[in-house]
């Protein structure tokens, strides 16, 4: 995971919270107390692709729940390897943070996109998301808007 996560980051740091120093810093036992405590509950989650065998994941996409929207799945850190761009491991990672905030009690799904990345955006539509209309700050780079998408479970 932690392979992955440095991935994540060094190909598309605008696109996360964090920088590729500041997860590059953290130690493993910090990765892996992250993956326990998203392994469990309706809180947080994250789900990884694993083709097996090969020794390497080539998706992550994690899910959340904020107190201001508890009706709605955030669904975060959505990341496919480039080799498997295209394909549906995309689809399989939404599908299963949709599974879980289904589960959870919770019939709908929200993501941001930064403005412009019209390859996400086609893929998130592909996948049933709409874009809202509505448009925030990035909240990293507030030179950047981001914009929302929403779809029901």
């Amino acid at each position: 995971m932690r392979a992955l996560r440095l991935e994540m980051l060094a190909d598309a740091p605008m696109a996360f919270l964090e920088t590729l120093a500041q997860a590059a810093a953290r130690p493993h036992e910090a990765y892996r107390r992250r993956i326990a405590q998203a392994a469990s509950g309706c809180q947080t989650a994250q789900f990884v692709a694993d083709p097996g065998g090969r020794g390497r994941l080539i998706g992550h996409a994690g899910g959340t729940v904020l107190p201001e929207e508890p009706e709605s799945t955030v669904v975060f850190a959505v990341y496919v390897t480039p080799g498997h761009r295209g394909g549906k491991v995309l689809a399989e990672l939404v599908e299963a943070v949709a599974g879980w905030s289904r589960a959870c009690g919770r019939e709908s799904l929200m993501l941001e996109v930064v403005v412009g990345n019209g390859r996400a955006v086609r893929a998130y539509e592909k996948l049933g998301f709409e874009d809202t209309g509505e448009r925030v700050p990035h909240p990293v780079l507030p030179v950047l808007t981001e914009l929302r998408m929403r779809r029901r479970i």
